[in-house]
């Protein structure tokens, strides 16, 4: 069979699977998450085997220790992807949810109902971890999913789908409602993304080149986000020591994820007192500061601290590389973040209630925070339970992606007889 026929296949059986898991009973899709927690710990010794061929390409391949650890599968790491699908089960089930009901003057009464999607296509890059965060969360919302992680996870991902595939399958429900692409062929790819008769919605997560990529080929609508250029802004009055603590957490807890800080917008007349400390914790942690004129005249230049350049303000370091810039004031900051941000998540300092209030409702990003870490956008740490991704687009999802947001609304009617005049 060429790949076209069995891209094509595998959408038309995951379009097939859609009603049966449309009238899938909450109890049903706990069962099976349940099922496939105990299968990861019970087949650990099976998975971290597979895992251990995609681990030894890696390293033939030369990639780095950051690359092996998100790769690694250990036992530690099963242990907390088998909870995370027991916290799924725990979560409410929005299938069904009736979010509203009202009565029109002729007596109908309407509502939304919540329902699945549908088929979901979901791309995704290294981290094997996301194939049972992933489907564990798209069969929770009723939703089908096609699998298509990075080659360098290949057994690591085939072996965990196949898992949950036998969950499916002694509770009676279709196999289709969780496949992956078997190939490592990105051709593969191409072909998912012509098939909008069956695939309703595709969901990237990776880097800015697959994503780019998926979104210029897609037929159908694709939730993305390029990259998280985030920024915090220190107002004038803010508690310095309070905001030491939060924005070095911001930038190096874990410099390579979306969510940390890339900019640091500083007021004016916070800036002579607060930037050398700063600059001082984040150079004890090797953090490069590339700093506006302001900035390099209040910190000095040396090691680690150099000027920055126009597309500094606008990149997305996922390193120890910082951006810092002082600022006339609010309006300064907020007109910095909409020319360069990426509208994934900012945050303001402050003590002044009238300026946060401003800056949560000017700033168009899809979590703005106030006197908080930028690492708090993030599924779980919101009490989504869990996420599929971050989506900076608007439709139909603004933000870390949870169970409600695999989910859409049809409208629900009630008559007694009436008909339209």
């Amino acid at each position: 069979m060429d790949l076209k026929t069995e891209i094509r296949q595998m959408a038309k059986k995951a379009k097939e699977a859609g009603p049966a898991l449309t009238r899938l009973k909450t109890t049903q899709k706990n069962r099976v998450l349940e099922q496939t927690a105990d299968s990861l710990l019970k087949q650990t010794r099976l998975i971290i085997r597979e895992n251990q061929k995609d681990l030894k390409s890696a390293r033939k391949a030369g990639q780095g220790a950051a690359f092996l650890d998100r790769l690694s599968l250990k036992e530690s790491t099963l242990k907390e992807m088998a909870q995370g699908l027991r916290e799924v089960a725990q979560l409410p089930d929005p299938v069904g949810e009736v979010t509203g009901m009202w009565t029109r003057p002729n007596g109908l009464q309407v509502g939304r109902m919540r329902i699945p999607l549908g088929v979901i296509g979901f791309i995704y890059e290294s981290r094997p971890n996301v194939t049972v965060d992933a489907a564990g969360l798209c069969l929770k919302a009723g939703n089908a999913v096609i699998l298509k992680g990075g080659s360098e996870a290949f057994y690591s991902n085939l072996v965990l789908t196949r898992l949950m595939q036998e969950c499916l399958v002694r509770e009676g429900l279709p196999r289709a409602a969780i496949q992956m692409i078997p190939t490592t062929d990105r051709e593969a790819i191409v072909e998912l993304l012509k098939l909008e008769e069956f695939v309703d919605l595709v969901i990237p997560r990776g880097g800015e080149e697959l994503i780019r990529m998926v979104t210029a080929q897609a037929r159908m609508p694709v939730l993305k986000h390029y990259k998280g250029v985030c920024h915090i802004f220190v107002d004038e009055g803010a508690d310095i020591s309070r905001a030491q603590v939060i924005c070095l957490n911001a930038k190096v807890q874990r410099p390579g994820v979306c969510n940390a800080m890339e900019t640091l917008l500083v007021h004016q007349s916070i800036a002579k007192p607060f930037l050398p400390a700063m600059v001082r914790l984040f150079r004890k942690e090797k953090v490069e500061i590339r700093g506006c004129p302001q900035t390099l005249k209040i910190i000095g230049t040396g090691k680690g601290i150099r000027p920055a350049a126009e597309e500094d303000w606008s990149a997305e370091y996922l390193d120890l590389i910082l951006s810092v810039r002082v600022v006339a004031g609010i309006k300064e900051a907020m007109a910095h973040i909409h020319k360069y941000g990426s509208r994934h998540t900012e945050a303001i300092l402050t003590r002044d209630y009238d300026r946060a209030r401003e800056f949560l409702n000017s700033v168009d990003s899809s979590v703005v925070l106030v006197n908080a870490s930028t690492r708090f956008n993030d599924g779980h740490q919101l009490g989504l339970g869990a996420e599929i991704g971050i989506s900076t687009t608007k439709l139909h999802a603004f933000g870390p992606m949870g169970l409600t947001e695999l989910t859409t609304t049809k409208f629900i009617v009630f008559g007694q007889g009436q008909i339209r005049s």
